[in-house]
């Protein structure tokens, strides 16, 4: 089917089906401009709870489409792909969390979002790449604290609130591929240029950042900077979103390497495919979708946006 054809089939299935499409930032491009929604993947779920729709076709990885049916119980989640899984939150299973708890008896675990319900469950409190210093400051001092999956965004936490956290040995692949050296290149460059930086991505990589922020951090920090020249160290995905909304700006991919492939798992005939047969469906069983719901409803409890909270840290 042409692409034209097969987008037009797309929006008339979106309407009988009484659908919602969400699109992470990484997505690729079509995707994201067929979206009702793009944003981060906590941000779209709660997207998806204030529409009406009876379907949510969610263009992301698996452990987003599993926050969509905790959050969304009474409505049929979808995943165009169920191959579409995230690197960073296989590596840590409920039962290794299990285990790491027995070992820091008293500790508080909090779970980057980026984590299986699974995990979820057996945590005290999520948070996001946008709130994870607001999350960990809002826990009782002295009570040690289990971070976990990624230790990137669980190390930049701690240098901001100097709390005693363990981190687990996880981290993001793609965000791996965005070295020191290959940035110092692209700031010799690009002279005027200012480096945004993911939390996810490697300590060296972050100290050099003008900006640390989420993937709607990062947006609007751009949007707000006087600069006109940026380096984006995240998924090379966000690019198409970033200069759609600001044309008047230039955008340079800190690592043309940092592509998700599991993101790049969703074409349109797979989105096509998902709205026609209205499968695959993730549906997370009741009792987990109850345990995870607490601590994914004891971050929502602080007031904190699941988007930008307080703004980016900023070295200016």
């Amino acid at each position: 089917m042409q692409t034209l054809n097969l987008t037009a089939e797309i929006l008339r299935l979106k309407k009988e089906r009484k659908a919602v499409i969400l699109a992470h930032n990484y997505q690729r491009p079509e995707i994201q401009d067929l979206a009702d929604f793009t944003g981060d993947s906590l941000g779209l779920s709660r997207q998806a709870q204030g529409t009406d729709a009876e379907v949510i076709v969610f263009c992301g990885v698996h452990f987003m489409a599993e926050t969509a049916s905790i959050l969304n119980p009474g409505k049929k989640v979808l995943l165009p792909d169920l191959l579409a899984g995230c690197s960073m939150a296989d590596m840590i299973s409920a039962d290794q969390l299990l285990d790491l708890k027995e070992q820091h008896p008293g500790a508080l675990v909090v779970s980057y979002v980026n984590t299986t319900a699974a995990v979820k469950a057996e945590s005290d409190i999520c948070c996001t790449s946008s709130n994870a210093r607001q999350v960990v400051e809002s826990l009782p001092k002295g009570r040690q604290i289990l971070f976990v999956p990624d230790k990137f965004l669980g190390r930049w936490v701690q240098e901001q609130t100097g709390r005693d956290m363990v981190f687990w040995d996880g981290w993001c692949p793609v965000h791996m591929e965005i070295r020191d050296h290959g940035v110092e290149i692209l700031e010799r460059e690009h002279p005027q240029a200012w480096l945004v930086a993911h939390p996810e991505a490697p300590l060296e990589v972050r100290r050099r950042a003008r900006l640390v922020a989420s993937t709607e951090g990062m947006i609007s920090a751009c949007r707000q900077a006087p600069a006109r020249e940026f380096i984006i160290a995240t998924e090379t995905g966000i690019l198409h979103k970033l200069r759609r909304e600001m044309p008047d700006r230039v955008f340079y991919a800190a690592a043309e390497l940092a592509v998700c492939p599991y993101m790049k798992r969703t074409g349109l005939e797979q989105l096509h495919l998902a709205l026609r047969d209205l499968k695959p469906e993730v549906k997370v069983p009741e009792a987990v979708r109850q345990a995870a719901l607490k601590p994914i409803q004891r971050m929502l409890d602080l007031g904190l946006p699941a988007g930008d909270p307080d703004g980016p840290a900023c070295r200016c």
